[in-house]
């Protein structure tokens, strides 16, 4: 077993078989020792929190793969806080995929002008390439192909697959009494060139309300698992 990548929250190595193996870390993204998802960069570490995405990992890819839509999931071991995936390719540097049922983020704060925060969205999805120091800048679907990045049907792929997606997280959520805003994908494809979800499913990566109010990852991972 070899490690070809060490990532913020995640190291990554390769099996013999031809697969990888994921360790999740108990390294947390954020800011002068404050939690942040949407920071670039490890702020802190937390005790268990890599238990706690692999779990949600775990049963969420379960699932979506039970619906028969294609994910890199494989097996997982909780013991030793890995995952085993299979081999993919990253679109471009990288690529992520959002699906928004509420303006919200930076949603709202692009397009406030027309919308009103926290109106619903019909499942409104949008890609951005994976680049901290331009701001993870928004990408087209024309603009997608056009730099051959991915083809018209994979992108249409990706969008189908991340709704699908999201109403099998989002109704898991409602039957706790948590309404979810808004969720990120990543999306990898094989040797064929079929697309399949990548990464990771965690609390870290959607934004849920309860009764009106945010609930931050941590307290979301302990609500969905109470």
């Amino acid at each position: 077993m070899n490690k070809v990548y060490s990532g913020k929250t995640k190291d990554v190595f390769s099996l013999d078989s031809g697969n990888y193996l994921l360790k999740f870390k108990d390294d947390c993204t954020g800011k002068d020792g404050v939690f942040d998802p949407g920071e670039n960069s490890v702020g802190l570490k937390i005790d268990g929190v890599g238990d706690v995405n692999l779990r949600m990992s775990i049963y969420f890819f379960e699932k979506i793969n039970a619906a028969g839509i294609r994910t890199h999931y494989v097996d997982a071991n909780l013991t030793d806080t890995t995952m085993e995936v299979l081999p993919a390719k990253v679109f471009g540097h990288g690529l992520e995929v959002i699906c928004r049922y509420k303006a919200v983020g930076s949603f709202f704060r692009r397009y406030g002008e027309y919308i009103e925060e926290g109106a619903d969205l019909p499942a409104y999805v949008e890609t951005t390439f994976k680049d901290d120091a331009k701001g993870d800048p928004l990408v087209t679907k024309d603009a997608l192909v056009a730099l051959n990045v991915m083809s018209e049907r994979q992108y249409d792929d990706i969008k189908e697959m991340t709704q699908k997606i999201t109403k099998i997280v989002a109704d898991d959520l409602a039957e706790k009494g948590l309404v979810l805003y808004d969720i990120k994908f990543e999306y990898g494809y094989d040797a064929d060139r079929n697309v399949m979800l990548i990464d990771e499913i965690a609390s870290g990566n959607m934004r849920v309300y309860k009764d009106g109010k945010y609930i931050d990852p941590m307290t979301l991972s302990k609500l969905f698992f109470a």
